[in-house]
């Protein structure tokens, strides 16, 4: 839930906010869950409908997870290139648009299947899917440039 929520705010301060709510939420709530769904959809459902709801109020812009005036001490242990990389990632995720970068997330990240993911965002499948090959290509694009 975590990782999803970093993915979504864009770095692990709000991130972690944005799980805090969630989890507020969902426990002031907790009497409408319906028994033998699946929990951990119902709280992605909840984690996003916050994020739409914050991202309406504010308009700040997105940070990365390693923020560049840190490039000097990234690398100390020998894994240089694979920071540098996660960097980009990170930076070309949160150039992607709302849509495309929740599917990317959720399909990609989190593991989740085409249907739980399209459940969890509340679209059909192939609108899902199409969301997540034009996030990926992008992503593709995006990174082919960085190297």
């Amino acid at each position: 839930m975590r990782r999803f929520a970093i993915g979504l705010s864009g770095n692990p301060h709000d991130g972690d906010d944005l799980c805090q709510m969630t989890i507020e939420r969902a426990l002031s709530n907790r009497s409408r869950w319906e028994e033998g769904t699946r929990l951990d959809s119902w709280m992605y459902r909840i984690m996003r409908n916050i994020w739409i709801d914050e991202g309406r109020k504010t308009t700040r812009s997105m940070q990365t997870f390693v923020a560049e005036e840190s490039g000097v001490r990234v690398g100390g242990d020998g894994a240089q290139e694979a920071a540098v990389e996660l960097s980009n990632v990170d930076r070309a995720m949160q150039k992607l648009p709302g849509d495309q970068r929740e599917a990317v997330l959720l399909v990609m990240v989190e593991g989740y299947a085409y249907k739980e993911a399209a459940e969890i965002v509340g679209c059909p499948v192939g609108t899902l899917n199409s969301r997540l090959v034009r996030g990926r290509d992008a992503l593709m694009a995006m990174l082919g440039e960085a190297t």
